[in-house]
């Protein structure tokens, strides 16, 4: 992980001041109020020194949350993490899988497999999609990453 936001000032009441390395911005953000506790709870974090300070896990669930989500700055705005990253023979981001199963495309090829693809895939679970997804794309030349 490379650092990225840093807090330059504590406003107090859960706001804050942060200046992004990669852009020079500076913004302000607050937690979430339904996230106030999970902000609170800084243990998630103690191997990753240079993570995102409003990065945390909920240990329950193993899911990660953006404690400033509604507030988070625009280049977090603009960031989408992706389930399943596809690239083309040249190495080419080709397309990814979001979330669960949204699948987006970035060259109609793509699109075009896709539809071939989807009704192959009604019925199985996650782990079952994702590896049914990965053995297709993977025969038609491309290269996924999880």
């Amino acid at each position: 992980m490379q650092l990225v936001h840093a807090i330059t000032e504590d406003r107090g009441n859960y706001t804050f001041v942060i200046y992004n390395y990669y852009s020079g911005d500076v913004k302000e953000v607050r937690v979430d109020a339904d996230k106030i506790a999970l902000y609170e709870d800084r243990s998630s974090l103690e191997n990753l020194p240079q993570a995102c300070p409003f990065l945390r896990f909920d240990r329950e669930t193993g899911k990660a949350w953006c404690t400033v989500h509604l507030t988070r700055p625009d280049i977090c705005r603009d960031y989408c993490c992706w389930r399943l990253l596809i690239r083309d023979a040249q190495g080419r981001r080709a397309g990814r899988v979001l979330y669960q199963r949204t699948f987006l495309p970035d060259t109609t090829e793509l699109g075009g497999l896709w539809e071939e693809m989807k009704p192959t895939l009604n019925g199985l679970d996650d782990r079952e999609w994702d590896k049914a997804v990965i053995r297709f794309l993977t025969a038609a030349g491309y290269r996924v990453r999880q």
